[in-house]
């Protein structure tokens, strides 16, 4: 199984996730917030993950990549944060209630 293939579910999940939240107040600006966070975890992966590999604390086997690689990194390994970035606000949103609870004003 390649790493393209392992991280297919992990987007697919997130842009359904995401979709369910395009009605919910604030979407537009929980969206470039996520923008700005996935920036932020995407040049953080970029760099920690060329250190780990450059220090040979595990490798990828070329077979399972697809070839395109920001340093060391292969282009996958960005999936896993930019996920993270869009997935958890959505999530939370989710989570949150759509009506005030009764005796709640909402803010």
């Amino acid at each position: 199984m390649t790493y393209a293939l392992i991280v297919g579910p992990f987007v697919v999940i997130t842009v359904v996730v995401v979709l369910l939240t395009v009605r919910r107040p604030g979407f537009g600006r929980r969206m470039t917030a996520s923008v700005i966070a996935g920036g932020i975890l995407v040049a953080l992966t970029a760099v920690f993950d060329n250190v780990m590999i450059a220090a040979g604390l595990f490798t990828y086997p070329d077979t399972l990549i697809s070839g395109m690689r920001i340093g060391l990194a292969p282009i996958e390994d960005f999936a896993y944060p930019v996920c993270a970035a869009f997935l958890v606000p959505s999530v939370f949103t989710l989570l949150e209630p759509t009506r005030p609870l009764p005796g709640k004003a909402r803010s």
